[in-house]
């Protein structure tokens, strides 16, 4: 069973033209636009970002993140003190589009056993949790 321990929220655009329009449609857009523009003057423009899931379940923490077109050789994924990062560099015909997100991860995962693997298009980023960090059953003493 899996436990969901963050979750992003898909990109602005998914619910237009529904009867269930999001009042927050755009917002993420805008503060994105808004801090390129802050940045566009100190030398470095802003990276695009993309969307990743948190779950966990007893012996493990899993983070899932969707890039499609994405190859093997053009994907690094870093585990640096309790940040996991990852930048992705994907092709569109003679453009170039570089996506980085560095990632908080919970404390006691074992940095040095972390597995990456991507399969079509989809990363899936396997962290095993500590011993001290997996959940224990406590036995009760009756009086």
């Amino acid at each position: 069973m899996y436990r969901i321990v963050r979750y992003t929220y898909p990109r602005a655009g998914l619910y237009r033209g529904s009867a269930f329009q999001n009042p927050w449609t755009g917002l993420e857009s805008e503060i994105d636009r808004f801090f390129a523009t802050a940045l566009a003057g100190t030398g470095t423009p802003a990276t695009p970002r993309f969307p990743v899931d948190l779950y966990e379940d007893k012996n493990n923490t899993y983070l899932r993140a969707e890039l499609p077109g994405v190859k093997r050789e053009d994907l690094a994924v870093e585990m640096i003190e309790d940040y996991l990062t990852i930048n992705a560099t994907r092709k569109d015909g003679e453009q170039t589009l570089s996506f980085s997100r560095s990632i908080s991860m919970p404390d006691g995962v074992q940095s040095d056993k972390v597995a990456a693997a991507l399969e079509n298009g989809v990363l899936t980023v396997t962290l095993p949790k500590k011993e001290q960090a997996k959940p224990r059953k406590i036995a009760i003493n009756v009086n």
